[in-house]
């Protein structure tokens, strides 16, 4: 089976979570290419997956923001 853009992205950023700078990259880049509904579910899996990492704090925050402000650009 062909694999998504939503799984690469997920693979992507599962690969660079050891730093905040390249997961806020990864997950910039993967915004522009998914849908909205792909878009959400993304947020919730980084939000279920990467909660407890302390180095993605900064990121996890303007991620859960996303979520509350789902008709803004991520900054």
């Amino acid at each position: 089976m062909a694999k998504t853009f939503l799984d690469y992205a997920k693979t992507i950023l599962e690969k660079v979570s050891f730093n905040a700078d390249l997961f806020q990259l990864e997950f910039k880049k993967a915004l522009t290419n998914l849908l909205p509904n792909e878009v959400q579910e993304l947020i919730n899996w980084i939000i279920t997956n990467f909660e407890d990492e302390p180095q993605l704090k900064p990121c996890l925050i303007r991620v859960k923001q996303k979520t509350i402000n789902s008709n803004n650009n991520y900054n």
